[in-house]
């Protein structure tokens, strides 16, 4: 039984954010939602986001900062993070991927993760299916970021699809960094040749062997995410809910 909380990540509502930010995250209070991964505050100032999150008794569990804006502009970026209360900050995705660029990101990862350390926040790096091929020399540029990163600099947001969709197994994953896992991507995947993005208990993906492994691997937050569906995107959110709610009834009783 988990006592993890669940959040969403805004990037799943990036259009209902656009043209209503506090509405919906309003709904996703409603939903039953206990925390949000930010993509961005939707153009309100971190204070503002910050008395929100307090009105509605959700939590900041972590959010997704582009790389350049960690390479450039860090130093606000932590500020920011401190006033909503964020204590996890997301490197989400990178565009330059040859070998040469794993080695910069790598040496920009340790940085800016002991940056954070001293500020009393940690960094994450979050993956989708291209950080599993691997490069010339055949080193898996996944595991490449987490051997040569120190695990107080630099922790996982293991996205479970994305690697699943690489033809990894995530179970196998997530247990093989224990104590370095604090924020898991849950996603769930068709069973058809497509592979498309599903709603929770919908699709093909092992989450109850995920969810197994939480509690033993420090999880603190499963973030649910789904980058498209063929529904609304709330409505997606609401199928998902609604399992986590059937699987752990006395987590979501508020």
């Amino acid at each position: 039984m988990t006592t993890i909380p669940f959040a969403v990540q805004l990037y799943t509502l990036r259009n209902e954010t656009e043209k209503d930010f506090e509405g919906t995250l309003r709904k996703i209070a409603d939903l039953g939602f206990q925390g949000v991964e930010f993509a961005g505050f939707g153009g309100l100032s971190p204070e503002k986001v910050r008395a929100l999150l307090d009105e509605l008794g959700l939590k900041a569990a972590s959010s997704h900062v582009p790389l350049e804006e960690l390479r450039g502009n860090l130093t606000q970026v932590i500020e920011n993070h401190k006033i909503i209360g964020s204590p996890y900050i997301v490197c989400p995705y990178i565009e330059d991927r040859e070998p040469g660029d794993y080695e910069a990101l790598i040496e920009d990862l340790k940085n800016i993760g002991a940056v954070c350390r001293d500020h009393g926040l940690t960094l994450c790096y979050h993956n989708h299916d291209f950080e599993l091929t691997p490069l010339p020399d055949g080193a898996v540029p996944l595991e490449k970021i987490f051997q040569e990163t120190g695990q107080e600099d630099v922790q996982a947001e293991f996205d479970i699809y994305w690697i699943q969709k690489a033809g990894g197994d995530p179970a196998a994953w997530i247990d093989r960094y224990q104590g370095r896992t604090p924020l898991i991507h849950l996603k769930d995947m068709t069973l058809d040749e497509e592979q498309f993005f599903a709603e929770l208990g919908t699709g093909g993906v092992d989450l109850d062997t995920i969810f197994t492994l939480g509690e033993k691997n420090g999880v603190k937050w499963w973030v649910v995410e789904q980058d498209e569906s063929r529904r609304t995107p709330m409505e997606s959110l609401e199928i998902s809910m609604s399992y986590v709610k059937n699987k752990f009834p006395s987590l979501l009783t508020n």
